[in-house]
């Protein structure tokens, strides 16, 4: 029998309340949808990948919209759109990172660690790659800010480190840079996360040869 329709006899058997039992049937939608992304984002062709994740986002939309308290539903729907973004590219990207920032600052509101930190590394990465005022909202500063944020809850992740150090290189600080490409390389991929971790790592990798030359 599928999980929700275990839960709704559980309801309906007085052993779980109605709140618990929402928390819980937002979990499997969100898993589909964290695989789905993890696919379209690390083994899909790239011709593929934009249609696709504007697909995701527009569910993660529907899921955040009857779950507005749910913190990790946020932070993935601002995940899927910073993806789009970059996938999408150009100008065109600009209202798909606009509302990422938005949903992911909802989140960080309702939980300040941002899911382990996750909603502070995609803060980070879009203050980094889109333009700056009157254009859009890039910031350097801020940028390095939400990286500092999303260390400071998890020092050895693969995706701040590697973030963060190709940040620190396009600024020029590569002694920095170098210092958490290794810790990217070092770090453990995250269970669920394991293809996309693995291809930052691989980022990370290069970073650290091009760095020691």
């Amino acid at each position: 029998m599928p999980r929700r329709h275990l839960l709704a006899a559980a309801l309906c058997l007085g052993l779980i309340s109605a709140p618990v039992a929402q928390a819980l049937a937002w979990e499997d939608d969100l898993f589909a949808l964290r695989q789905r992304w993890e696919h379209a984002t690390t083994a899909m062709a790239e011709s593929r990948r934009e249609d696709a994740l504007s697909a995701l986002a527009e569910e993660a939309g529907v899921l955040a919209e009857a779950h507005p308290q749910a913190s990790e539903v946020l932070v993935w729907r601002g995940i899927i759109l910073a993806s789009l973004a970059r996938e999408a590219g150009g100008l065109s990207a600009l209202g798909a990172a606009k509302e990422a920032r938005r949903v992911l600052e909802r989140a960080v509101a309702l939980d300040p660690e941002g899911h382990r930190g996750s909603a502070y590394v995609t803060l980070g990465a879009l203050y980094d790659r889109v333009p700056g005022w009157p254009v859009a909202f890039g910031d350097e500063a801020t940028a390095e800010a939400m990286f500092r944020k999303a260390l400071a809850i998890r020092p050895e992740g693969i995706d701040v480190n590697t973030y963060y150090a190709a940040y620190l290189e396009a600024a020029g600080r590569e002694t920095e840079a170098l210092t958490h490409a290794r810790r990217a390389v070092a770090g453990q991929a995250r269970v669920g996360r394991e293809a996309s971790d693995e291809a930052l790592r691989d980022r990370a990798r290069a970073m650290v040869a091009r760095l020691q030359e």
